[in-house]
């Protein structure tokens, strides 16, 4: 690690969060918060400006999430660290982080010393991950390559394996729209189409399908 302090981005929607975060880190002497931002578009034109070695996201932001700020983030050149913390730790979410790019993922639940510690880590080029989301972690990746195996398997489009993904995590014809940025109507189309190519009948047998594949394979 360099002799100069590692220069950190907070990014959370929740004001209170944010500037607790930025108060515990600012008396650290290795830290120099350079900014915050309370969503992801906010903390993609910091980290653009201030190029921090880390960024801490969370995930469940207004407008650009985390996810898909952390992506936006390590694309950039140079690239910031991305290290989430975030009170979600759902096979989905933290598939999603580490597809993103993310170096790191920790919960809420962390304590500053963990914290601490982690954002040293990851500026250090180390990844940094919870213990309580390492079976979590183990779940999701089986999860991925199930349904990376059926999209092979029935010629799925990207898309298809997009909302076949969302409908195998119990979510609505709504919640998929508004995850992947189309109408109600599209998904729905979308989910008649995975019908016919998987030849199931139901939500419930194209979720049965993943998870089966994830068991036992094709």
């Amino acid at each position: 690690m360099s002799d100069r302090p590692i220069r950190v981005i907070v990014a959370d929607d929740q004001a209170a969060v944010r500037d607790g975060l930025v108060t515990i880190l600012d008396h650290e002497p290795d830290i120099d918060v350079v900014g915050s931002a309370a969503d992801g578009a906010t903390a993609v034109e910091l980290a653009r400006r201030l190029t921090p070695a880390v960024v801490l996201m969370d995930l469940r932001m207004p407008g650009v999430d985390g996810i898909a700020a952390t992506r936006t983030l390590t694309a950039l050149d140079p690239a910031p660290a991305v290290l989430v913390l975030t009170t979600y730790a759902d096979d989905a979410s933290i598939v999603g982080a580490l597809q993103a790019g993310a170096a790191g993922y920790l919960t809420k639940s962390a304590g500053r010393a963990q914290i601490v510690s982690a954002i040293t880590a990851t500026a250090d080029g180390h990844r940094t991950f919870a213990p309580e989301i390492a079976s979590a972690m183990v779940r999701g990746l089986t999860h991925r390559t199930a349904l990376e195996r059926i999209a092979a398997a029935h010629a799925l489009t990207v898309q298809e394996t997009r909302v076949l993904q969302l409908l195998s995590e119990r979510r609505t014809n709504r919640a998929i729209a508004e995850s992947l940025y189309v109408s109600v109507a599209t998904v729905k189309t979308h989910v008649n189409n995975l019908f016919g190519k998987l030849q199931v009948g139901s939500r419930a047998e194209a979720a049965a399908l993943v998870e089966r594949v994830g068991d036992h394979g094709l």
